[in-house]
């Protein structure tokens, strides 16, 4: 995984100040992290990202006045190229399908060990997001329906092609493109041209609108 080529600043929303704390103590350690700030609402937050936008907020699903997604909604709206990792003791699909969504970058549980937060951290700034086989099960069962309405046919622009196809699935169940590129026997780069040409057809912002726009339309049926 690559790691920032540039000084990190990461902030903290979260009540609880003994988790805050072992989250500072993993992030001071790594070489890019420049600065860390810690809020306990939504309030306090808001005076940071006024004097400087953080590159990352980790963010509790669960607040004492706000919830998570409330809190994601807003501060996306004012501020829609903050990156957002939630992290929650709530693991059921509804809350990761409504947390990425939204727009949120990843979706991990607080039980979550330290390489893997760290390798989310790192992924979400290097490639703008962290999506796991988890984050894209919970999309795809919660977007799923029983009858699906003949609307929901590609029109014209939509179509893709069968290695977009492929490429499309392997990205749904979890893949990062050195991954795809492995499985297909292509390069890397074919792999992002192919990536960039599907957001671009589907106008989904990021790899959780790919999910939605597949499910949706039965592109992962078998």
């Amino acid at each position: 995984m690559a790691v920032p080529s540039h000084p990190v600043h990461i902030a903290l929303l979260d009540d609880h100040p003994l988790f805050r704390q072992g989250l500072r103590f993993i992030l001071q350690s790594l070489p890019y992290v420049a600065a860390i700030d810690e809020a306990t609402t939504l309030p306090e937050l808001r005076a940071i990202c006024a004097q400087q936008l953080p590159d990352v907020l980790l963010l509790d699903m669960q607040m004492p006045v706000a919830d998570g997604a409330e809190v994601a909604q807003q501060l996306l709206g004012q501020h829609p190229d903050l990156k957002i990792i939630v992290l929650s003791m709530f693991s059921a699909d509804k809350y990761i399908t409504q947390m990425m969504k939204l727009g949120v970058r990843s979706y991990l549980p607080k039980d979550v060990n330290q390489d893997e937060l760290i390798q989310a951290l790192e992924a979400v700034l290097t490639t703008g997001y962290h999506f796991t086989a988890r984050i894209s099960r919970a999309l795809m069962r919660g977007l799923q329906q029983p009858s699906r309405p003949a609307s929901a046919k590609l029109n014209e622009q939509e179509h893709f092609t069968p290695r977009e196809q492929e490429v499309l699935r392997l990205i749904c169940e979890g893949h990062k493109a050195s991954d795809i590129a492995a499985l297909l026997c292509i390069s890397r780069r074919t792999v992002e041209g192919h990536w960039q040409k599907l957001l671009e057809k589907t106008g989904a912002p990021n790899v959780a609108g790919l999910v939605v726009f597949a499910v949706k339309h039965g592109l992962l049926e078998a």
